[in-house]
């Protein structure tokens, strides 16, 4: 692989793990998986405070992590890649290896 493409593909997956260096949006993609879910639902699942979450959300989002649906007044969020679900399983199976999530 050239020096540059590997030089960009270096940089985008270092802003990818940056995204994922906090333990509430890695908290956040693991509860979305495979199923979207509201704000109020994530709030609850994760115990974390809606003004919190929001910023973790709009973070995801804005990085293309995940993505929105709204309905009438309540907007669900979902991966926006299902190819980010591959990483989320290796880090459940290293550090939550006996766990059930």
């Amino acid at each position: 692989m050239p020096y540059k493409n590997l030089h960009e593909n270096a940089r985008e997956a270092a802003e990818f793990l940056k995204t994922l260096g906090n333990e509430w949006r890695l908290m956040v993609l693991c509860s979305l998986g495979t199923t979207e879910k509201s704000v109020s639902t994530l709030e609850g699942e994760l115990g974390i405070k809606q003004s919190a979450l929001s910023q973790h959300l709009a973070r995801l989002r804005r990085e293309g992590l995940v993505k929105t649906r709204r309905e009438s007044q309540t907007i669900y969020y979902s991966l926006a890649n299902p190819e980010i679900m591959k990483i989320i399983v290796v880090l459940q199976e290293v550090f939550c290896p006996s766990e059930e999530y």
